[in-house]
């Protein structure tokens, strides 16, 4: 489908175009591995978000490091890595980033400065059941979303959504491999999430899900009852996931109409928050992942790593192993995991994304995925989150995609920059921005490039 593209790049950096992965259309062998966002590529792509059920093969993504238990208190960003900068080793850092965090008064904030698409942190290890804890005031405004999530390669997904036209509710939802049910949502309420911390928490065990606000249950979801007789399947997230925190403009002006309602209209850039502080902002206090104890599978945390032996994609087929997780560079996949490694004498130099081989090795996506669209409008890439508004406790507009079950573009590009932190291909923003001197940054910094529009241009002719 044709759509009006603006790219947005790093300096220097070459764009090119993604091809689309869906469970219809796997990636090729040369960009084997699925992102999160549905695209093609090598290097982060075949980390946190490789779908191995889209990619060239199952062994394609890299393998998931497995559960550690932890508390992060967000006073520094020292825990926190740039996603062009990590590689795998969960032993360097236990959040990767997207976008522009910032750290001020002992919290980090997760920024989204005029026009840009907002800031995800991403946890390096996955969870497979247990508990997570935030710590947490939302983003506050129309059009701005914050979230607190569960995501696995698989697009299992337990949520906290926050609208920030709405400061008095929590919704809920979860999601099995992406399959969107509106009836799945329901909404907590709470007193005002932008001046208030409140302490949001996901128990998730094989049979039961709990939401927690203060401690307390706001809702509960057992696995039980959600067999579905057409699919013979438990439609219940059962497969190792990230903690993803982010703010993102669900109001975006380029969004469809339903996610733009969804987020509670469209977003103003000339808000108070952005005149004074120079961003819409969320804020992020601490975070606490307790692992779930299993002797035996489901819920293991024995080995190194997770992989999946079939493309099913539920609890029954994930592996915990000892292979490896760590990438040799951002050319290496799941297929070559050293290609492009440094040689001892070398390692003193940082590691830097290829420059002219012209692959997508850092993820982006479209329509505004640094957040899970959970309007009920459809959504570009495969799979995902695309629909289950949870605009009151009986759900809201239905899906109008089957998820990840649906074949996506068979053989389309995107022309997003595999550079750039623009998780939007629909506008020129980007997530790095100045921020203001209330914050100190730990984004890097881009621009737009005239050769970015050039190429953009010429894709679009051709789409």
């Amino acid at each position: 489908m044709l759509r009006k593209a603006l790219l947005s790049t790093l300096a220097g950096s070459w764009a090119v175009l993604a091809i689309k992965c869906s469970l219809g259309n796997h990636c090729p062998k040369e960009s084997p591995c699925c992102s999160q966002y549905g695209e093609c590529g090598t290097g982060a792509f075949c980390l946190g978000g490789c779908d191995p059920r889209m990619s060239f093969s199952l062994d394609s993504c890299a393998p998931e490091p497995v559960c550690k238990g932890s508390t992060t208190k967000f006073d520094t960003l020292d825990s926190v890595m740039d996603i062009g900068k990590y590689l795998g080793d969960d032993s360097k850092a236990q959040w990767v980033s997207q976008g522009e965090p910032a750290t001020h008064d002992g919290s980090v904030l997760l920024t989204m400065p005029k026009d840009s698409v907002g800031t995800v942190l991403a946890s390096t290890s996955y969870l497979w059941y247990g508990n997570v804890k935030a710590k947490l005031k939302t983003g506050r405004g129309a059009g701005v979303v914050t979230a607190f999530i569960l995501l696995s390669d698989v697009k299992d997904e337990i949520d906290y959504e926050f609208v920030g036209a709405d400061l008095e509710t929590a919704q809920t939802n979860y999601y099995f491999q992406g399959i969107p049910d509106y009836h799945n949502s329901g909404n907590i309420s709470l007193s005002d999430t932008f001046h208030n911390f409140h302490e949001y928490e996901i128990r998730w065990t094989p049979d039961r899900i709990d939401w927690l606000v203060n401690g307390q249950v706001g809702r509960s979801k057992l696995r039980k009852d959600t067999w579905n007789e057409t699919s013979q399947q438990w439609q219940f997230p059962q497969t190792p996931a990230r903690v993803q925190l982010s703010i993102w403009p669900g109001g975006l002006a380029s969004n469809a109409k339903g996610t733009i309602e969804w987020a509670g209209g469209e977003i103003n850039w000339n808000d108070e928050d952005i005149q004074k502080a120079g961003y819409f902002y969320a804020t992020v206090a601490e975070v606490t992942i307790e692992c779930y104890d299993a002797k035996n599978g489901p819920g293991t945390h024995n080995g190194k790593s997770y992989t999946y032996n079939e493309a099913k994609g539920t609890n029954d087929t994930v592996v915990d192993g000892n292979k490896s997780t760590v990438l040799g560079s951002l050319d290496a996949t799941g297929l070559d995991m050293d290609k492009g490694k440094k040689k001892k004498e070398d390692k003193a130099e940082p590691q830097q994304p290829p420059k002219k081989e012209g692959k997508n090795t850092i993820p982006g996506g479209v329509n505004g995925a640094q957040g899970q669209d959970h309007s009920g409008e459809p959504k570009a890439g495969a799979g995902g989150s695309s629909g289950g508004g949870s605009k009151d406790s009986g759900g809201g507009e239905s899906g109008d995609e089957a998820g990840t079950g649906g074949d996506g573009q068979d053989g389309s590009t995107s022309a997003c920059d595999s550079k750039s932190f623009n998780q939007n291909c629909d506008s020129d923003a980007n997530s790095n921005n100045n921020n203001s001197s209330k914050g100190k940054s730990g984004g890097t910094k881009a621009s737009a490039s005239a050769l970015a529009m050039v190429i953009a241009a010429v894709a679009l002719f051709w789409l």
